[in-house]
């Protein structure tokens, strides 16, 4: 599994470490019964607390998106339905757009204008 974290992101990294699983899960990267890496290497690879990445995953659970089995790990539950996708990938380029001085109906705005 290939994450990436944005330092520069006002986010909280386990929101960021959540939408980041979220979302490989959503694109099918990870099926339903996958399991994933253990939070250890998962926080190694990113360079963070393993705790951040354990809540990240307790979040996910809490979701009904993923599974924890005492001396299996944690496996994918369920797939992200689409519209939890979309609102992900929504609430990131509003905070995106926030962060170059752009509001949520001035973002709605430019939305409208797309073909």
């Amino acid at each position: 599994m290939l994450l990436t974290l944005d330092l520069n992101d006002a986010r909280p990294l386990h929101e960021q470490v959540a939408g980041a699983i979220r979302r490989a899960i959503g694109e099918g990267a990870y099926a339903p019964g996958d399991r994933l890496p253990p939070a250890r290497d998962l926080a190694q690879a990113l360079g963070i607390n393993p705790n951040t990445v354990l809540r990240a995953l307790r979040d996910l659970r809490d979701e009904g998106l993923l599974e924890f089995r005492r001396g299996r790990g944690v496996s994918v539950a369920g797939r992200a339905d689409g519209r939890a996708l979309l609102a992900q990938r929504a609430r990131e380029l509003l905070d995106e757009a926030k962060r170059y001085g752009y509001g949520r109906d001035d973002l709605i705005t430019i939305l409208e204008g797309l073909p």
